[in-house]
């Protein structure tokens, strides 16, 4: 069996290319419908073109009827990097034979030399097998029937929902702790976990609405609302609690999105991001957030009076235990400002408690 490349940014643009409801995708399963086969090159490069030997030079407009025709015959169709024009049909492909291969069949070695000696999309389909195989550099990757596409997209849906539920009671609580200053770093690792687990299923599931094309949308407006704020809650943590950072909170959780397949599972990893050290002991180290994320959720507050307020608080604890004139003193609150927000913070605060309780 042929590996499947992770998708990754080479194949994305592909992918949505060949997606079901385009025309290019008909073509495809009108080709696989014959049980013709055929070997399909999507770029006109003068890379591309050295490679070409022999063949009728068309420089037609693509239609899903003129592939199913010109895949009748054996050799290779040259198409133009948007697959809007069939330029050569019936050629020769002669790429570099000294290029690895880990495929057997003649169509689908050169499928891939081609494509690893140029990084253009090739498309392989197996005339007794009626599988289509993408090429894109050193990417291979067999699309999927859409039944088996929705039933791993919904599958995934059900996890993802799982663990934004259990996100949400995470934030929960590390709002509580957050009003009575208690928290700790393992308390900002494990919601922060959570978090990155969140998105990485999300993007999985990206993967997926991309090869379901227009049978997608459903599955797009569900992945939409599980997500909703969870970026948003995982850099505000960051701003919370990076300590001695030169990166800002986007780069450092973008950093820790890479590196969740290796590490980011353990807890001090994640505090060696955050600035606190690799040591077992940083674990149980009580910290004060800044109070971006708590500040954020309070209605008609500009994100510029949230910075004048930490930069002249310094902490969350220090903002909730501030006066009004306090807090009317800071640049951009007047005092109805400065009674709404401590009304507000008192506010949440009851109401994390008894969302704690339930």
């Amino acid at each position: 069996m042929r590996p499947e490349s992770v998708i990754g940014t080479g194949l994305q643009k592909a992918l949505q290319m060949v997606a079901p409801g385009t025309a290019l995708r008909v073509g495809l399963e009108n080709v696989v419908k014959a049980k013709t086969g055929a070997l399909i090159v999507v770029g006109d490069t003068p890379e591309i073109m050295n490679l070409v030997n022999g063949g009728f030079r068309l420089d037609c407009e693509y239609s899903p009827a003129n592939l199913y025709e010109l895949a009748k015959m054996d050799g290779a169709i040259i198409m133009n990097a948007d697959a809007t024009r069939i330029l050569v049909a019936n050629a020769q492909l002669v790429p570099d034979i000294s290029i690895t291969s880990i495929e057997t069949g003649i169509r689908h070695r050169t499928a891939e030399r081609v494509a690893k000696q140029t990084g253009e999309l090739v498309i392989a389909i197996s005339q007794r097998r009626g599988m289509i195989t993408l090429y894109k550099g050193s990417f291979i990757y067999v699309l999927r029937d859409i039944g088996t596409i929705l039933a791993k997209a919904n599958q995934a849906l059900q996890t993802l929902e799982k663990y934004r539920n259990v996100l949400e009671k995470d934030l929960i609580r590390l709002g509580g702790t957050e009003f009575e200053d208690m928290a700790t770093v393992n308390d900002i690792c494990r919601v922060l976990r959570r978090c990155i687990m969140v998105l990485k299923v999300g993007q999985e599931i990206e993967n997926y609405i991309i090869e379901l094309g227009i049978e997608g949308r459903l599955v797009k407006m569900q992945l939409d609302e599980l997500l909703t704020s969870v970026e948003e809650e995982a850099i505000s943590i960051v701003k919370d609690y990076s300590r001695g950072q030169d990166r800002g909170a986007s780069e450092i959780l973008g950093a820790l999105l890479r590196s969740f397949e290796e590490d980011v599972s353990d807890y001090l990893a994640i505090a060696k991001a955050l600035g606190f050290g690799s040591a077992a002991s940083v674990l149980e180290q009580h910290v004060s957030p800044r109070g971006y994320r708590i500040l954020q959720k309070l209605p008609r507050i500009p994100s510029q009076v949230i910075d004048n307020l930490v930069a002249t608080f310094g902490s969350f604890s220090n903002i909730i235990r501030a006066s009004i004139e306090e807090l009317d003193d800071v640049e951009g609150i007047g005092e109805v400002r400065a009674r709404s927000i401590r009304n507000g913070l008192k506010r949440m605060q009851e109401q994390l408690i008894l969302e704690y309780m339930v």
